[in-house]
């Protein structure tokens, strides 16, 4: 199974959120801890009324997994601790979800969003009008960015497919 049909309820109340992910990671290369709590207290409320208790339960408990994951990764400096915290809040939101249609669509995102963020830096129109955006000189890259895509498009995705 994909995902609930009932994964559209969410989508009115994580796109805001995942937009604000997103522009703070382009713009200050780092998710706010407010972003990480919405996210979670989306799924604390929302997600009682779209899954049985059990499987909200088992959602908490992925997003456990995928804090610990994270914090190790972090840890290794493979990416930040927003992504690793922000990437925990997201997880419950999967918990009915076919790991390998999230994993291939968070691929997809990644390279769609790695290539996007690339190209639009290259562009003088957009950096005039983003001058003060920190991931435009920085390094590394605002992996929010890819993280709200894949927050976002699963939901999409599974509609479509229905």
């Amino acid at each position: 199974m994909l995902f609930s049909s009932n994964i559209l309820w969410f989508l009115p109340f994580t796109l805001p959120i995942a937009i604000w992910v997103a522009w703070s990671d382009m713009k200050f290369m780092k998710i706010p801890n407010k972003a990480v709590i919405a996210l979670a207290a989306v799924y604390l409320i929302m997600g009682l009324a779209v899954f049985p208790l059990e499987t909200w339960a088992w959602g908490w408990a992925i997003g456990a997994i995928v804090l610990l994951i994270g914090f190790i990764t972090a840890t290794l400096r493979m990416l930040g601790a927003g992504d690793a915290k922000f990437a925990a809040a997201m997880a419950p939101f999967f918990v009915t979800a076919d790991l390998r249609v999230v994993l291939a669509l968070f691929a997809a995102s990644l390279v769609a969003a790695f290539a996007s963020h690339r190209l639009m830096r290259a562009v003088p129109a957009v950096r005039r009008a983003t001058p003060d955006w920190t991931s435009w000189t920085h390094a590394k890259f605002p992996m929010g960015l890819a993280l709200a895509g894949t927050l976002v498009f699963y939901p999409l995705l599974v509609h479509a497919l229905r």
